[in-house]
């Protein structure tokens, strides 16, 4: 079988070299769909936070302003 001269394939590592810095930037994180990352990186937004109602902290601090 043969291989893949862009990505290695069918081998299990992605075919990568030092010396193409364009090369890096094309397969890099954020070229593709990101389907895990999206989540993430939306969770850590919010500080990680699974309430239902999430209120933003500037809100919650004006409706239970102390007298």
């Amino acid at each position: 079988m043969k291989t893949c001269s862009g990505c290695g394939y069918p081998s299990a590592k992605t075919r990568s070299y030092n010396w193409s810095v364009k090369a890096i930037r094309r397969k890099t994180t954020g070229t593709g769909r990101m389907r895990h990352i999206k989540v993430v990186q939306k969770k850590f937004n919010s500080g990680f936070r699974e309430a239902p109602l999430v209120v933003k902290k500037t809100a919650a601090k004006l409706k239970f302003k102390d007298p």
